[in-house]
């Protein structure tokens, strides 16, 4: 288990799902946990869990469409913890008229397109715009986004999700050109399908049945599986992985 130790990490988008395994097993590494989320009630639930068993959380009310509430987040851990060591953004939008919207690129809502773009690849942005300095002051450290299995293998529907998660990979790529130099290391998750609580329900049988046709593993995905690999990226252990965009998808993907 990776030694996090005096590490102060953000996991922006920590309610539920990945990001709450996450901000769970950088708890229990040693990190103090800042749960980052639009579902402040979840987000508490999630942060006094993780307390309830010995670790260090608590959870912020904040928004990825929304640049003052992103730099709130930031600054006002640094503000509390006095340092920032490390940063999941893991947020996404999951709007109805963004499920209903993202079509194919003919009939895509743009307004569905503008609002994709501005939480999951804009607030991307804005999230690293206002950590580097902080990470830069501590003389380094990680950050690690949640793309998808998307950006690499393309998708006939959802084209407003797939751009944005194909931005993130480039983003974390040009972050790490940018100051992997001065200590600033900046990765990527890319997830198959994760069992998360929606996906165990009745009505997904037959995608979890397809999708996993097309994996080389005998299950699909818990988020345990992908906070395992997130909270390696943001250890010291994977001090020399840089740039890179990581699929853990049980091989549905090879490259």
């Amino acid at each position: 288990m990776p030694d996090l130790n005096g590490k102060v990490m953000i996991v922006a988008g920590g309610a539920t799902g990945i990001g709450a395994e996450t901000a769970r097993q950088l708890a229990e590494s040693g990190a103090s946990v800042v749960v980052g989320d639009v579902a402040l009630e979840r987000a508490e639930q999630t942060a006094a869990d993780i307390r309830a068993t010995g670790g260090a959380a608590e959870a912020v009310g904040f928004d990825l469409g929304d640049e003052p509430s992103i730099a709130a987040l930031v600054t006002g851990t640094v503000q509390r913890h006095g340092r920032l060591d490390g940063l999941h953004l893991n947020g996404v939008d999951t709007s109805q008229e963004s499920q209903v919207g993202d079509l194919d690129a003919l009939d895509v809502d743009l307004d569905t397109w503008d609002r994709v773009l501005r939480i999951n690849l804009r607030g991307y942005l804005l999230g690293i715009r206002f950590a580097v300095p902080e990470l830069l002051a501590g003389g380094g450290g990680a950050i690690v986004c949640t793309s998808s299995g998307v950006s690499l293998v393309g998708e006939a529907t959802r084209v407003s999700y797939g751009v944005s998660k194909a931005g993130i990979n480039a983003l974390v790529r040009h972050v790490a050109s940018r100051w992997g130099k001065e200590g600033i290391r900046a990765n990527a998750v890319a997830p198959g399908l994760v069992l998360s609580d929606l996906m165990r329900t009745p009505e997904y049988e037959p995608l979890r049945n397809a999708v996993l046709k097309m994996t080389r593993s005998p299950r699909l995905g818990e988020t345990s599986d992908i906070a395992s690999m997130v909270r390696f990226l943001l250890s010291d252990e994977a001090a020399w992985i840089n740039g890179q965009v990581i699929s853990v998808d049980g091989g549905a993907t090879q490259r």
